[in-house]
């Protein structure tokens, strides 16, 4: 591609050599750079690409694009350097560009908040399929174009993938791209330049402090999602829902359950394999019978409805989609359906305070007996959530395991240590390591009991130092059911 032709909209200056050139790729990373190509210096939190400008020129980079000065920028023979004030954002322009736009030949429906992102993508993908509509999706579980499964390594790709993607899913016709937008990918603009029809506001709870330092931060990184798209789609429940829409004012359709809004859910009657519910909507209703567990799964449910109304789709359409959805992996998954053991045990994801709190009251609802909670905390992230998890999950359960989740770095007994600095009730145990913890929870169930293990859901693996193992928590079940009753 000629360089007039990938900078456009992107403000540089020229520090060396020629603008009349044209470049086979864009790569961010060193290691990748093949001759012929362009080379864009990103800084990063544990790298600055800065530093590997020179390796990027030796490999065959033909263009350098820096927010950095240089170092000896005279020794980048036959090499064109440009200067722009952000370095992140010249990426993702250029990278829409090399991909002639992809963005803006479907529509995108962007979701954002703490939790429940990965079920209303789900969620939006079931309606808008039933419609007719043919679907890309991009979240934590995986990416997906159609049916076609991608396997996805962040939640929000950096956005030369993300624009490869909207290319794969623009030649494969589809007509809507659902995505979780975290504020990680807000913060470091790799959604820089996208227009979303719909920008979803799921709730507002602590995470990422370690990131963003402050919940103010936070929050401003998840606001950056409605100032782009073309209508917000706002949960009032949450407190910080009306602030968002103070803060965006125009374009926005509010829903909840508690509060007065446009989109309401009413006579809500939960059970231990779903929900049903009406919901309002200027005069229209229509009941709905989600397949899934848990009040905040209502919230998912207006979430994506709001922004189906918006799309056109018909409340009678949105209904078949959303009853047609079975489960999402990992959250609220029930592992011990095809078992009669007299008690369930449920993988959910939920990592953070809230996301624990919602899931531990969710399952109270159906627990005939005690509930037991297996749970830890990721290493090497916010560590003042871990007391308040502890003792969220001690408070909430008969009985607490403690457990490790996904140390990382950092030693498992300290971060248990941290969880249970929290505890003030007598009911918990500490079993390091997680399999063990699993196994102790299901020893010591009766019947009508309910296991929740929490914190990794859908993943399939666990980091421990600098490995990561094979770790599928629906599996480590099904083989802790072989050894204790076959």
């Amino acid at each position: 591609m000629k360089l007039c032709n990938l900078l456009k909209g992107v403000e540089y200056s020229l520090l060396f050599g020629n603008e009349k050139i044209s470049l086979n790729k864009i790569e961010y990373d060193s290691r990748k750079v093949n001759k012929g190509d362009a080379f864009v210096c990103v800084e990063g939190y544990s790298t600055d690409g800065h530093k590997y400008a020179k390796k990027a020129y030796e490999s065959g980079a033909k263009l350098i694009v820096c927010e950095k000065d240089l170092e000896n920028i005279d020794s980048y023979k036959d090499c064109t350097i440009l200067k722009v004030s952000n370095s992140r954002r010249a990426l993702a322009k250029m990278g829409a560009n090399f991909y002639e736009n992809p963005g803006d030949k479907i529509k995108i429906i962007g979701i954002t908040g703490t939790n429940g992102k990965t079920t209303t993508t789900f969620m939006l993908k079931s309606i808008l399929e039933e419609v007719g509509y043919k679907v890309g999706l991009v979240g934590t579980i995986a990416n997906y174009i159609g049916n076609k499964k991608i396997e996805s390594h962040r939640t929000t790709p950096e956005s030369l993938e993300l624009q490869k993607l909207f290319k794969d899913m623009v030649d494969a016709k589809v007509d809507y791209c659902v995505m979780e937008v975290s504020s990680h990918s807000l913060y470091l603009d790799r959604v820089y330049g996208i227009e979303f029809s719909e920008g979803i506001f799921t709730n507002l709870t602590q995470d990422h402090l370690d990131f963003h330092k402050t919940f103010e931060n936070y929050y401003k990184s998840k606001l950056i999602l409605f100032k782009n798209s073309k209508h917000s789609v706002i949960n009032l429940d949450d407190s910080y829902g009306s602030k968002v829409s103070k803060d965006i004012k125009e374009n926005i359709l509010t829903y909840g359950i508690e509060k007065e809004c446009s989109l309401k859910a009413e006579n809500i009657n939960m059970h231990s394999r779903g929900i049903d519910f009406e919901v309002e909507y200027k005069g229209r209703r229509e009941s709905i019978a989600l397949n899934i567990p848990g009040k905040y799964n209502i919230s998912n449910a207006l979430g994506c409805i709001g922004a189906c109304i918006l799309e056109g789709i018909y409340l009678k359409d949105i209904k078949k989609g959303l009853e047609n959805m079975k489960s999402v992996p990992g959250r609220c998954e029930i592992v011990t359906k095809d078992y009669d053991l007299g008690y369930d045990v449920i993988v959910d994801y939920a990592h953070t305070p809230d996301g624990l709190e919602n899931i531990l009251n969710t399952a109270r609802e159906f627990t005939k007996g005690r509930l037991i909670s297996v749970f830890g905390c990721g290493g090497d992230r916010d560590k003042t959530k871990r007391p308040i998890m502890g003792k969220i999950g001690s408070d909430l359960s008969d009985i607490a395991i403690i457990t490790s989740d996904n140390p990382r770095t950092e030693d498992p007994s300290l971060i248990i240590e941290d969880v249970v600095e929290g505890i003030e009730k007598n009911n918990h145990i500490v079993v390091e390591n997680r399999r063990e913890a699993i196994k102790k929870s299901m020893e010591i169930a009766k019947k009508g009991d309910v296991i929740v293990v929490a914190g990794k859901g859908h993943e399939d693996y666990q980091i421990l130092k600098n490995e990561t193992i094979h770790f599928d928590e629906r599996e480590v079940i099904r083989d802790i059911i072989k050894e204790l009753y076959d």
